[in-house]
């Protein structure tokens, strides 16, 4: 089984550092720290870094077709515009719950997740919603929803409700999915699945919460990579780079009492594997 070695990408202290996502149009990394409600992002060539901070707590934040950002906010699906102006798409304040991971769909649909602070079952949803605003429930009965992604092929689905301590699949057409079935199984004591991305051979990087580690599983739900960390709170990873070819990950200081020195930083692995291009969001 191989392994990798890891290098700290930008040395942070995010309290829930989240959601890394390549901007291929300007050559950067995006990442949040969801309970700092902070949007960062990173250019590897010039180590150029920035920081806005929004008003909410912000569990992802992905890039808009025309410019800009989509954002899976506390209260709904805000877009932030190239001009730094935030505007509602999809408003919907529930108390006690917040928005969590959310993936671009191959047909630039947003699937955004939600949970409540206090992580009850069934009190977060996955939601699909279209540039226009409109929004449709596509699952109701999650505890804390978190990666989602699709097969390079878009023909399959990958979706994680932490608790479960499963990656699950389903078949994906057209903006539905069915057939949800087991895809990976993460054994006790290895903590939770977290993040995950595809890369361009269908095989799917798993982060694990209080794990340590990111998993690769092939499209079979064979385990053959694992990269190991020093830090146990690891949330999600994405590829990024000019060829796709750079695993970064993001990590966690949240509920550590002594944490790691790498604890909350962005962290990559140079030359993992390789990823895809990955779809804007159409609005």
């Amino acid at each position: 089984m191989s392994r990798y070695g890891y290098e700290v990408a930008v040395r942070a202290a995010a309290i829930l550092g989240e959601g890394p996502t390549w901007d291929a149009a300007s050559g950067r990394l995006i990442w949040l720290d969801i309970l700092g409600a902070r949007v960062n992002t990173y250019d590897p060539v010039s180590g150029r870094r920035t920081a806005r901070v929004v008003d909410q707590h912000v569990g992802a934040a992905k890039p808009r077709a025309g410019g800009g950002l989509v954002l899976n906010l506390r209260d709904g699906v805000a877009l932030l515009d190239a001009d730094d102006s935030l505007r509602w798409l999809h408003h919907e304040p529930v108390p006690g719950r917040r928005a969590n991971d959310a993936a671009v769909a191959p047909d630039g649909s947003l699937w955004a997740g939600t949970m409540r602070y206090d992580e009850a079952p069934g009190g977060g949803t996955l939601s699909r919603f279209t540039g226009d605003g409109s929004a449709e429930t596509v699952l109701d009965d999650v505890a804390v929803s978190n990666g989602t992604g699709w097969s390079p092929d878009g023909r399959l689905m990958y979706y994680i409700d932490s608790p479960t301590r499963r990656v699950d699949v389903f078949d994906h057409d057209g903006g539905r999915v069915s057939g949800r079935r087991v895809f990976a199984e993460i054994e006790e004591g290895a903590g939770f699945p977290d993040g995950l991305t595809v890369d361009a051979d269908g095989c799917v990087w798993v982060a694990l919460w209080d794990g340590g580690a990111v998993r690769r599983y092939t499209p079979r739900g064979d385990l053959d990579r694992v990269v190991s960390l020093p830090t146990p709170r690891v949330t999600a990873c994405a590829f990024g780079g000019a060829g796709l070819t750079d695993l970064y990950i993001t990590t966690a200081r949240v509920g550590l009492d002594a944490p790691h020195p790498v604890a909350g930083s962005l962290l990559v692995v140079p030359g993992a594997g390789r990823g895809f291009a990955q779809p804007a969001f159409a609005g």
